[in-house]
Protein backbone atom coordinates (compact mmCIF):
# COMPACT_ATOMS: atom_id res chain seq x y z
CA UNK A 1 0.00 0.00 0.00
CA UNK A 2 1.31 3.43 -0.97
CA UNK A 3 0.19 6.94 -0.11
CA UNK A 4 0.21 8.04 -3.76
CA UNK A 5 -0.35 6.17 -7.01
CA UNK A 6 0.96 8.10 -10.01
CA UNK A 7 -0.75 7.01 -13.22
CA UNK A 8 0.82 7.83 -16.57
CA UNK A 9 -1.07 7.01 -19.75
CA UNK A 10 1.12 6.44 -22.78
CA UNK A 11 0.39 6.11 -26.47
CA UNK A 12 3.43 6.29 -28.74
CA UNK A 13 5.16 8.71 -26.36
CA UNK A 14 8.54 7.00 -26.11
CA UNK A 15 10.38 10.29 -26.72
CA UNK A 16 8.88 11.80 -23.55
CA UNK A 17 9.16 8.92 -21.10
CA UNK A 18 12.75 9.39 -19.97
CA UNK A 19 12.17 13.02 -18.89
CA UNK A 20 8.87 12.21 -17.21
CA UNK A 21 9.96 9.13 -15.28
CA UNK A 22 13.40 10.48 -14.38
CA UNK A 23 11.75 13.54 -12.81
CA UNK A 24 9.57 11.24 -10.72
CA UNK A 25 12.64 9.35 -9.57
CA UNK A 26 13.95 12.62 -8.10
CA UNK A 27 10.90 13.23 -5.88
CA UNK A 28 11.54 14.24 -2.27
CA UNK A 29 8.32 12.40 -1.34
CA UNK A 30 9.09 8.69 -1.40
CA UNK A 31 5.86 6.83 -0.58
CA UNK A 32 4.48 6.43 -4.07
CA UNK A 33 4.13 3.97 -6.91
CA UNK A 34 4.15 4.63 -10.65
CA UNK A 35 1.64 2.82 -12.84
CA UNK A 36 2.25 3.28 -16.55
CA UNK A 37 -0.64 2.25 -18.78
CA UNK A 38 0.45 1.73 -22.36
CA UNK A 39 -2.43 2.06 -24.82
CA UNK A 40 -1.16 -0.20 -27.58
CA UNK A 41 1.93 1.82 -28.55
CA UNK A 42 3.91 0.73 -31.61
CA UNK A 43 6.92 3.05 -31.20
CA UNK A 44 8.96 0.91 -28.83
CA UNK A 45 7.59 2.51 -25.65
CA UNK A 46 7.03 -0.81 -23.87
CA UNK A 47 10.50 -2.08 -24.70
CA UNK A 48 12.00 1.23 -23.52
CA UNK A 49 10.21 0.99 -20.17
CA UNK A 50 11.23 -2.63 -19.64
CA UNK A 51 14.83 -1.82 -20.49
CA UNK A 52 15.22 1.39 -18.45
CA UNK A 53 12.52 1.61 -15.75
CA UNK A 54 11.47 -1.97 -15.11
CA UNK A 55 12.20 -1.74 -11.37
CA UNK A 56 10.46 1.63 -10.99
CA UNK A 57 7.24 1.27 -12.99
CA UNK A 58 4.25 -1.06 -12.81
CA UNK A 59 3.61 -1.56 -16.51
CA UNK A 60 0.15 -2.35 -17.86
CA UNK A 61 0.06 -3.26 -21.54
CA UNK A 62 -3.24 -2.68 -23.32
CA UNK A 63 -3.55 -4.29 -26.73
CA UNK A 64 -5.28 -1.26 -28.24
CA UNK A 65 -5.72 2.48 -27.68
CA UNK A 66 -8.58 2.74 -25.21
CA UNK A 67 -8.31 6.52 -24.97
CA UNK A 68 -7.74 8.74 -21.93
CA UNK A 69 -10.81 7.78 -19.93
CA UNK A 70 -10.69 3.99 -20.08
CA UNK A 71 -6.89 3.92 -20.03
CA UNK A 72 -6.76 5.88 -16.78
CA UNK A 73 -9.64 3.89 -15.32
CA UNK A 74 -7.61 0.73 -15.91
CA UNK A 75 -4.64 2.34 -14.16
CA UNK A 76 -6.79 3.40 -11.20
CA UNK A 77 -8.04 -0.20 -10.83
CA UNK A 78 -4.43 -1.26 -10.13
CA UNK A 79 -3.68 1.62 -7.74
CA UNK A 80 -3.10 1.08 -4.01
CA UNK A 81 -2.68 4.74 -3.03
CA UNK A 82 -5.02 6.94 -1.00
CA UNK A 83 -4.28 9.62 -3.58
CA UNK A 84 -4.36 9.19 -7.35
CA UNK A 85 -2.09 11.53 -9.31
CA UNK A 86 -2.65 11.66 -13.06
CA UNK A 87 0.33 12.83 -15.05
CA UNK A 88 0.70 13.23 -18.79
CA UNK A 89 3.57 11.35 -20.37
CA UNK A 90 4.77 14.62 -21.98
CA UNK A 91 5.47 16.30 -18.64
CA UNK A 92 8.31 16.56 -16.14
CA UNK A 93 7.85 17.60 -12.54
CA UNK A 94 9.80 19.48 -9.88
CA UNK A 95 11.31 17.41 -7.05
CA UNK A 96 8.70 18.63 -4.52
CA UNK A 97 5.72 18.07 -6.82
CA UNK A 98 4.19 15.12 -4.96
CA UNK A 99 5.09 16.42 -1.52
CA UNK A 100 3.32 19.73 -2.07
CA UNK A 101 0.16 18.08 -3.41
CA UNK A 102 -0.06 15.62 -0.52
CA UNK A 103 0.48 18.32 2.13
CA UNK A 104 -2.52 20.28 0.86
CA UNK A 105 -4.71 17.22 0.26
CA UNK A 106 -4.17 15.96 3.79
CA UNK A 107 -4.89 19.34 5.37
CA UNK A 108 -8.42 19.71 3.93
CA UNK A 109 -10.79 16.72 4.29
CA UNK A 110 -13.37 17.91 1.71
CA UNK A 111 -10.80 18.87 -0.90
CA UNK A 112 -11.04 15.96 -3.30
CA UNK A 113 -8.89 17.41 -6.11
CA UNK A 114 -5.70 19.44 -6.33
CA UNK A 115 -4.44 21.32 -9.37
CA UNK A 116 -0.75 21.90 -10.05
CA UNK A 117 0.93 24.94 -11.58
CA UNK A 118 1.66 23.75 -15.11
CA UNK A 119 4.13 25.62 -17.30
CA UNK A 120 4.69 25.15 -21.00
CA UNK A 121 8.01 23.35 -21.27
CA UNK A 122 9.65 26.24 -23.09
CA UNK A 123 12.09 27.54 -20.48
CA UNK A 124 10.28 30.89 -20.38
CA UNK A 125 7.92 30.40 -17.40
CA UNK A 126 4.79 30.63 -19.53
CA UNK A 127 1.64 29.30 -17.85
CA UNK A 128 -0.12 26.34 -19.44
CA UNK A 129 -2.76 26.00 -16.73
CA UNK A 130 -3.32 27.01 -13.12
CA UNK A 131 -6.61 25.18 -12.73
CA UNK A 132 -9.43 25.34 -15.25
CA UNK A 133 -12.12 27.84 -16.27
CA UNK A 134 -15.40 26.99 -18.01
CA UNK A 135 -17.65 28.63 -20.60
CA UNK A 136 -21.42 28.26 -20.51
CA UNK A 137 -21.55 26.04 -23.59
CA UNK A 138 -19.39 23.38 -21.89
CA UNK A 139 -15.95 24.22 -23.26
CA UNK A 140 -13.18 24.89 -20.80
CA UNK A 141 -9.68 26.33 -20.82
CA UNK A 142 -6.68 26.47 -18.55
CA UNK A 143 -6.65 29.46 -16.21
CA UNK A 144 -3.80 31.79 -17.14
CA UNK A 145 -2.94 29.95 -20.35
CA UNK A 146 -0.04 31.56 -22.27
CA UNK A 147 0.45 34.26 -19.62
CA UNK A 148 4.03 34.98 -18.47
CA UNK A 149 4.31 34.03 -14.81
CA UNK A 150 4.76 37.25 -12.84
CA UNK A 151 3.53 35.80 -9.55
CA UNK A 152 -0.18 36.28 -10.32
CA UNK A 153 -0.86 32.58 -9.62
CA UNK A 154 1.27 32.07 -6.53
CA UNK A 155 -1.57 31.69 -4.01
CA UNK A 156 -3.12 28.43 -2.85
CA UNK A 157 -6.78 28.99 -3.69
CA UNK A 158 -9.97 27.36 -4.85
CA UNK A 159 -10.32 26.56 -8.55
CA UNK A 160 -13.12 24.74 -10.33
CA UNK A 161 -11.17 21.57 -11.19
CA UNK A 162 -7.66 20.54 -12.26
CA UNK A 163 -6.24 19.77 -15.66
CA UNK A 164 -5.96 16.05 -16.26
CA UNK A 165 -2.37 16.61 -17.39
CA UNK A 166 -1.30 16.96 -13.73
CA UNK A 167 -3.98 16.37 -11.10
CA UNK A 168 -4.41 14.80 -7.68
CA UNK A 169 -7.67 13.02 -6.87
CA UNK A 170 -8.52 11.49 -3.51
CA UNK A 171 -9.34 7.81 -3.92
CA UNK A 172 -12.11 8.31 -1.34
CA UNK A 173 -13.71 10.83 -3.67
CA UNK A 174 -13.39 8.59 -6.74
CA UNK A 175 -14.94 5.71 -4.81
CA UNK A 176 -17.92 7.96 -4.09
CA UNK A 177 -18.50 9.68 -7.44
CA UNK A 178 -17.10 7.13 -9.88
CA UNK A 179 -14.31 7.17 -12.44
CA UNK A 180 -13.91 8.75 -15.87
CA UNK A 181 -16.75 8.48 -18.38
CA UNK A 182 -15.45 6.06 -20.99
CA UNK A 183 -17.96 7.29 -23.59
CA UNK A 184 -15.82 10.45 -23.85
CA UNK A 185 -12.72 8.54 -25.03
CA UNK A 186 -10.53 11.65 -24.67
CA UNK A 187 -10.76 15.42 -24.09
CA UNK A 188 -13.19 16.88 -21.59
CA UNK A 189 -12.60 13.93 -19.26
CA UNK A 190 -11.09 16.16 -16.59
CA UNK A 191 -14.05 18.53 -16.93
CA UNK A 192 -16.47 15.65 -16.58
CA UNK A 193 -14.97 14.15 -13.44
CA UNK A 194 -14.29 17.62 -12.00
CA UNK A 195 -17.91 18.74 -12.38
CA UNK A 196 -19.20 15.42 -11.07
CA UNK A 197 -17.06 15.78 -7.95
CA UNK A 198 -18.02 19.43 -7.43
CA UNK A 199 -21.73 18.61 -7.60
CA UNK A 200 -21.15 15.89 -5.00
CA UNK A 201 -19.76 18.51 -2.64
CA UNK A 202 -16.02 18.04 -3.12
CA UNK A 203 -13.76 21.07 -3.57
CA UNK A 204 -10.60 21.67 -5.59
CA UNK A 205 -7.52 23.63 -4.51
CA UNK A 206 -4.79 24.99 -6.71
CA UNK A 207 -1.29 24.28 -5.34
CA UNK A 208 1.25 26.65 -6.93
CA UNK A 209 4.20 24.98 -5.22
CA UNK A 210 3.49 21.75 -7.16
CA UNK A 211 5.20 22.63 -10.45
CA UNK A 212 4.96 20.77 -13.75
CA UNK A 213 6.43 21.44 -17.20
CA UNK A 214 4.23 20.31 -20.09
CA UNK A 215 4.99 19.81 -23.76
CA UNK A 216 1.48 20.88 -24.80
CA UNK A 217 -0.20 18.28 -27.04
CA UNK A 218 3.10 16.46 -27.22
CA UNK A 219 1.37 13.10 -27.53
CA UNK A 220 -1.27 14.26 -30.01
CA UNK A 221 -1.55 17.04 -32.57
CA UNK A 222 -2.71 20.32 -31.05
CA UNK A 223 -5.23 20.91 -33.86
CA UNK A 224 -6.03 17.46 -35.29
CA UNK A 225 -9.49 16.79 -36.79
CA UNK A 226 -10.06 13.94 -34.32
CA UNK A 227 -9.28 16.21 -31.36
CA UNK A 228 -11.57 18.95 -32.72
CA UNK A 229 -14.37 16.40 -33.10
CA UNK A 230 -14.00 15.03 -29.58
CA UNK A 231 -13.73 18.47 -27.97
CA UNK A 232 -16.93 19.69 -29.63
CA UNK A 233 -18.93 16.51 -29.06
CA UNK A 234 -17.84 16.14 -25.45
CA UNK A 235 -18.57 19.74 -24.46
CA UNK A 236 -22.22 19.15 -25.42
CA UNK A 237 -22.29 16.05 -23.25
CA UNK A 238 -20.72 18.02 -20.38
CA UNK A 239 -23.51 20.59 -20.58
CA UNK A 240 -26.22 17.92 -20.70
CA UNK A 241 -24.83 16.01 -17.74
CA UNK A 242 -24.05 18.88 -15.39
CA UNK A 243 -25.45 22.29 -16.26
CA UNK A 244 -28.58 23.79 -14.65
CA UNK A 245 -31.58 23.58 -16.96
CA UNK A 246 -31.67 27.33 -17.65
CA UNK A 247 -28.00 27.31 -18.73
CA UNK A 248 -28.57 24.17 -20.77
CA UNK A 249 -31.51 25.67 -22.65
CA UNK A 250 -29.38 28.69 -23.54
CA UNK A 251 -26.49 26.49 -24.62
CA UNK A 252 -27.14 26.95 -28.37
CA UNK A 253 -26.99 30.74 -27.91
CA UNK A 254 -23.67 30.61 -26.06
CA UNK A 255 -22.30 28.22 -28.66
CA UNK A 256 -23.51 30.43 -31.54
CA UNK A 257 -21.68 33.46 -30.13
CA UNK A 258 -18.50 31.37 -29.87
CA UNK A 259 -18.94 30.09 -33.43
CA UNK A 260 -19.24 33.63 -34.77
CA UNK A 261 -16.00 34.64 -33.07
CA UNK A 262 -14.28 31.43 -34.14
CA UNK A 263 -15.36 32.02 -37.74
CA UNK A 264 -13.67 35.39 -37.51
CA UNK A 265 -10.66 33.69 -35.95
CA UNK A 266 -10.48 31.17 -38.79
CA UNK A 267 -10.44 34.00 -41.33
CA UNK A 268 -8.04 36.19 -39.33
CA UNK A 269 -5.80 33.29 -38.29
CA UNK A 270 -6.48 33.78 -34.60
CA UNK A 271 -7.15 31.22 -31.90
CA UNK A 272 -7.55 27.47 -32.28
CA UNK A 273 -9.89 27.88 -35.27
CA UNK A 274 -7.28 30.01 -37.04
CA UNK A 275 -4.52 27.47 -36.40
CA UNK A 276 -6.78 24.64 -37.56
CA UNK A 277 -7.72 26.50 -40.76
CA UNK A 278 -4.03 27.01 -41.52
CA UNK A 279 -3.41 23.26 -41.38
CA UNK A 280 -6.66 22.11 -43.01
CA UNK A 281 -9.54 24.17 -44.42
CA UNK A 282 -12.68 26.04 -43.44
CA UNK A 283 -14.77 23.32 -45.07
CA UNK A 284 -13.02 20.66 -43.02
CA UNK A 285 -13.77 22.62 -39.87
CA UNK A 286 -17.47 22.83 -40.74
CA UNK A 287 -17.62 19.11 -41.57
CA UNK A 288 -16.10 18.23 -38.20
CA UNK A 289 -18.62 20.47 -36.44
CA UNK A 290 -21.55 18.73 -38.13
CA UNK A 291 -20.08 15.31 -37.37
CA UNK A 292 -19.64 16.27 -33.71
CA UNK A 293 -23.26 17.41 -33.44
CA UNK A 294 -24.57 14.22 -34.99
CA UNK A 295 -22.51 12.11 -32.59
CA UNK A 296 -23.50 14.26 -29.60
CA UNK A 297 -27.22 14.03 -30.38
CA UNK A 298 -26.94 10.28 -30.88
CA UNK A 299 -25.59 9.99 -27.36
CA UNK A 300 -28.08 12.38 -25.73
CA UNK A 301 -30.47 9.73 -24.30
CA UNK A 302 -27.57 8.01 -22.57
CA UNK A 303 -26.19 11.30 -21.25
CA UNK A 304 -29.63 12.34 -19.98
CA UNK A 305 -29.84 9.11 -17.99
CA UNK A 306 -26.45 9.92 -16.49
CA UNK A 307 -27.65 13.44 -15.69
CA UNK A 308 -30.59 12.07 -13.70
CA UNK A 309 -28.30 9.81 -11.69
CA UNK A 310 -25.86 12.67 -11.01
CA UNK A 311 -28.70 14.96 -9.89
CA UNK A 312 -29.73 12.42 -7.27
CA UNK A 313 -26.23 12.64 -5.76
CA UNK A 314 -25.93 16.44 -5.98
CA UNK A 315 -25.14 18.05 -2.62
CA UNK A 316 -24.65 21.69 -3.64
CA UNK A 317 -27.32 24.31 -4.19
CA UNK A 318 -28.33 25.65 -7.59
CA UNK A 319 -27.18 29.07 -6.41
CA UNK A 320 -23.69 27.71 -5.79
CA UNK A 321 -23.57 26.15 -9.25
CA UNK A 322 -24.49 29.46 -10.86
CA UNK A 323 -21.76 31.12 -8.81
CA UNK A 324 -19.23 28.78 -10.39
CA UNK A 325 -19.98 30.21 -13.83
CA UNK A 326 -19.29 33.71 -12.48
CA UNK A 327 -16.29 32.85 -10.33
CA UNK A 328 -14.64 30.33 -12.65
CA UNK A 329 -16.06 31.41 -15.99
CA UNK A 330 -14.10 32.39 -19.08
CA UNK A 331 -15.02 35.10 -21.57
CA UNK A 332 -16.05 33.96 -25.02
CA UNK A 333 -13.55 36.26 -26.74
CA UNK A 334 -10.63 34.77 -24.82
CA UNK A 335 -11.90 31.26 -25.45
CA UNK A 336 -12.42 31.75 -29.18
CA UNK A 337 -9.52 33.99 -30.18
CA UNK A 338 -6.68 33.05 -27.86
CA UNK A 339 -4.39 30.12 -28.74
Amino acid sequence: MKTVSVIILNWNGKQFLDDCLSSLKRQTFADFEVILVDNGSHDGSVEFIKRNFNDFVILIENKTNYGFAKGNNIGISYATGRYIVLLNNDTRVDPDFLKELVVVAEEYPRVGMCAAKVYLDSGQRIIDTAGHLIYRDGLNRGRGRLEPDTGQYDTTEEVLFPSGSAALYKKEMLDEVGLFDEDFFAYGDDTDIGMKARLAGWACLYVPQAVVYHKYSGSTSAYSPFKAFLVERNRIWIAVKYFPLAVLLLNPCYAFIRYVLQAYGALAHKGAAGRFAEEYSHGKLLAILLKAYLAAFKGLPKMWQKRRKIQKNTKVSRHEIYNWFDKFGIGVKELALKD
